[in-house]
């Protein structure tokens, strides 16, 4: 790539190279214009556009110039002062984006597990306001079954000379999903013997607490915290384990006719520009 298809950017004291067609996708802006040598509020100093603006910002806005989406961070609160910036560039789609701050700010999501211990058994219902998440997590747990003979059972992972079968989790609704571990005896006299996996963790695990404390840290690892515990079948002793993590908002994508517009002529005003110089 030649000299004259890329600009390079001083703003606020930290450097931006891109291509000169980035610059010109809303040719109204000021970026588009100071390419072509008409503002002069953006001097180029030893090849560089100085701008005496926010850089730290202006990442945004060059990231929203080369993928016409908004996409913010989680934890991004700057909403005026980059509408603000916005404003400056004239970038007038990207400012009516960001006025739309409800749209752009990440949401609460809730997800709850409710656990059932009962003798020789555990039982797991996980509730997600987020269906994908609820399908993430069932492709991470694995529920396996285990027939053999009445004895007793001292370790909490599984022998290693028996054959485990994996068996479908139940899923009431796109918002929930049901699992089970432990053992029980069916008619026969066989004891069943139910394991729980949850990747990445390669343990397959039978008891009903550590199988909790498995999925709990699981679910702080992707973000999750836990605000609340509670207990909400006293005859049955159902815990119940709030979590809730911010989710991250989609993308806004601007529909870019304009900006498709007098795109061709970037690399000739970039040229014209350093020969003035």
């Amino acid at each position: 790539m030649s000299s004259q298809e890329v600009a390079t950017l001083n703003v606020g004291g930290l450097k931006f190279t891109t291509r000169a067609s980035t610059l010109q996708k809303f040719p109204e802006s000021r970026l588009a214009r100071m390419l072509n040598g008409n503002d002069h509020e953006f001097r180029l100093v030893n090849g560089q556009f100085f701008v005496d603006r926010d850089g730290t910002l202006f990442n945004y806005i060059l990231d929203f110039l080369r993928t016409l989406q908004v996409s913010l961070p989680t934890d991004f609160s700057d909403y005026q002062r980059l509408q603000r910036e916005a404003d400056f560039y004239e970038l007038h789609s990207l400012a009516e984006l960001l006025n739309q701050e409800n749209l752009l700010k990440p949401r609460p999501e809730i997800l709850e597990v409710r656990f059932l211990l009962q003798e020789t058994q555990a039982f797991f219902r996980v509730f997600g306001s987020c269906s994908n998440t609820i399908e993430v997590l069932a492709g991470w747990v694995t529920m396996f079954t285990e027939q053999s003979l009445r004895w007793k059972w001292s370790n909490d992972t599984f022998p290693s000379l028996k054959q485990l079968t994996p068996l479908p989790l139940e899923r009431p609704s796109h918002h929930d999903l049901v699992f089970q571990c432990g053992t029980d005896y069916s008619a026969g006299d066989q004891l069943v013997a139910r394991y729980v996996s949850i990747k990445p963790d390669p343990r397959k695990l039978i008891n009903g607490t550590n199988v909790l404390g498995l999925l709990v840290d699981t679910l702080l690892k992707e973000g999750f915290h836990l605000v609340s515990t509670r207990t909400v079948s006293t005859e049955e002793k159902v815990e119940c384990y709030s979590f809730e993590r911010l989710k991250r908002p989609e993308a806004l994508v601007f529909p870019a006719k304009e900006s498709q517009e007098n795109t061709g002529g970037a690399q000739r005003k970039l040229t014209t520009v350093q020969k003035r110089k």
